[in-house]
């Protein structure tokens, strides 16, 4: 029950903040162009945390960029992640250091690079690989909420 309540509560959540402004965007330059996503940014401990969990969908060419006070080896993992994810980790310079492909929905296994990154952009699974996105691409972040 009480999953229930957080999933709907989550989508109310989703849909409030997607009904007002539109959201930033952040382009990436992949190789065959640049690739624009619209995003949600997240820096506070608790939106961090709960990231997107509950969540039964993302749609295509949005998702949530997680913002770091400081760069380092930043994990993730998947628990009550409904939904297959690409995490994608820039570092302080914005070009990419990784990406972690198609993250398990529902795992509790840590997930990550292996490199320093300031931010982390999550995307719909397998939305990487068919954009080009790929490590020492270019970053654009949008300018407001991602700088601390």
């Amino acid at each position: 029950m009480q999953q229930r309540v957080m999933r709907v509560l989550a989508a109310l959540f989703f849909a409030v903040a997607c009904a007002g402004e539109p959201l930033p965007t952040a382009r990436i330059h992949a190789k065959d162009g640049a690739v624009d996503v619209a995003v949600e940014i997240v820096s506070t401990p608790e939106a961090v945390q709960r990231g997107l969990m509950y969540r039964t969908e993302l749609a295509d060419g949005h998702g949530m960029l997680f913002v770091f006070a400081e760069e380092k080896d930043h994990r993730f993992w998947m628990k009550n992640t409904l939904i297959p994810l690409d995490m994608i980790f820039i570092g302080a310079d914005e070009t990419i250091v990784g990406i972690h492909a198609d993250a398990v929905p529902l795992s509790t296994a840590t997930v990550g690079v292996g490199r320093p990154s300031r931010w982390v952009l999550e995307v719909p699974g397998g939305w990487s690989a068919r954009r080009g996105v790929a490590a020492g691409q270019r970053v654009e972040l949008p300018k407001d909420g991602v700088r601390r």
